[in-house]
């Protein structure tokens, strides 16, 4: 029972929620005696291999949220602080660790009242308040991709200015953050920009007008997933898309020149329908 307890908190629990759930102190004293579970604040327990940054929200008296949180849930962050980011879930009572980032926001899901790790909804609040608009979206997208939370749901929370900016511009087929940086950017050419278009068996990441097709290539793209890559592109030119291909470096780091690609290729026509002789 400690153990299935214990491992869906990081390892770290209220000795209080241990006696609520039948475990006696005098038992709770021999599991610390043997060494099996740690008493590192009062009324906190962890065991010898809990999750540090759990453990340091519980020394700290806050609730791990924003991009920390999400970083840990395996959704897209352009980038990973040094100094962790936490939601403050008891205003005056918590410690600023070193180098942290403290969010007195309110929380629109409400927060147990000892939570040590923030709920996917509060997570994404945090993040479309404190990161920039795009590197935002690509976080929420991640979430809705990875269906960790449901689009219909979030439009009935009583979300802030920012976050409803970020929802509006969301898209649950966006398969890795790559994708979202691109569709936001493009946005303003108000073009039909379809993402994971279905063409010649497989999907595209995107479909630009009728013709014109843009594959983003991260680091997956090798060997035997590359040669499937130029086989679909050989496939798709045969019946006349115009194949464009940019990778990660191109878009996070070279995007005005990735845009003025694009640009040329609508310019020239390359995204409308084939015309006939």
């Amino acid at each position: 029972m400690i153990t299935g307890m214990l491992s869906k908190r990081g390892g770290v629990i209220r000795s209080s929620e241990l006696i609520a759930r039948g475990m006696t102190r005098y038992r709770i004293q021999q599991e610390v005696v043997a060494g099996a579970l740690i008493r590192f604040k009062k009324g906190w327990l962890a065991t010898p291999t809990a999750d540090p940054q759990v453990v340091a929200a519980a020394s700290a008296g806050l609730t791990l949220s924003c991009v920390t949180q999400a970083a840990r849930l395996g959704l897209w962050v352009r980038r990973v602080p040094e100094g962790q980011h936490f939601g403050v879930p008891r205003p005056g009572s918590e410690r600023r660790p070193p180098g942290s980032v403290l969010h007195y926001h309110a929380p629109i899901v409400p927060r147990d009242r000892f939570a040590l790790v923030d709920s996917v909804e509060n997570v994404l609040m945090l993040i479309a308040q404190c990161e920039p608009f795009e590197d935002a979206v690509a976080s929420w997208d991640s979430a809705l991709n990875k269906r960790l939370v449901d689009r219909a749901a979030l439009e009935l929370l009583p979300l802030p200015a920012a976050s409803k900016r970020v929802l509006e511009a969301t898209d649950p087929f966006a398969d890795s953050g790559l994708e979202s940086y691109f569709r936001v950017r493009l946005k303003w050419m108000r073009l039909p920009i379809v993402s994971q278009a279905w063409l010649v068996g497989r999907r595209v990441d995107f479909l630009i007008g009728s013709r014109l097709v843009v594959q983003i290539d991260g680091g997956h793209h090798t060997g035997t997933q590359r040669t499937i890559d130029i086989e679909h592109d050989a496939q798709l030119r045969l019946r006349g898309f115009t194949v464009i291909r940019v990778s990660y470096s191109q878009i996070m780091h070279a995007w005005p020149e990735t845009q003025a690609l694009i640009m040329r290729a609508v310019a020239v026509g390359l995204h409308e329908p084939a015309r006939l002789a």
